[in-house]
């Protein structure tokens, strides 16, 4: 019986790092890091709406000669001139498989959408967020960072 119980302490153990990781969510406050320099850019709030997420920006992490709330002066849509903390920059992820795909970002330094995908890394900690043109492979990715739920 002891034998018994202990086989069944040990599965438990091995299955709870696999049950969590497939309940993980991108939902929560993410640091976005810039794939050219390595800095942080950018907190991004990612949320469900209507079944596919979205991110919104909440914090800019700007130099202090930098301007503190700049405007998406190069958008070419609704966003044109829009302050860029509190704007949405990724839209329309639906879970597919282990991946989020079918959604858009919004790169405002540009002001280009593109198409894009993310998928969860590292147990939830990490996402990455590849933006592309036609097909994924004709793009660029970031890692961002989980700071909290």
């Amino acid at each position: 019986m002891r034998k018994l119980m202990q086989a069944s302490l040990i599965a438990m153990m091995f299955a709870m790092p696999a049950a969590w990781a497939q309940t993980a969510s991108p939902i929560g406050l993410w640091k976005t890091i810039d794939d050219e320099t390595g800095k942080p850019k950018a907190l991004v709030r990612i949320t469900e709406q209507n079944g596919a997420l979205e991110g919104k920006i909440e914090k800019l992490f700007r130099e202090p000669n930098e301007e503190q709330n700049p405007k998406c002066v190069a958008c070419t849509d609704s966003r044109k001139n829009q302050p860029i903390v509190g704007m949405t920059i990724v839209s329309g992820l639906k879970k597919d498989g282990n991946e989020y795909t079918g959604g858009e970002i919004l790169d405002p330094a540009k002001g280009k959408v593109y198409k894009s995908k993310a998928t969860l890394r590292d147990g939830g900690q990490k996402l990455e967020v590849r933006g592309y043109i036609g097909a994924p492979m004709f793009g660029r990715s970031q890692i961002w960072h989980r700071e909290q739920q």
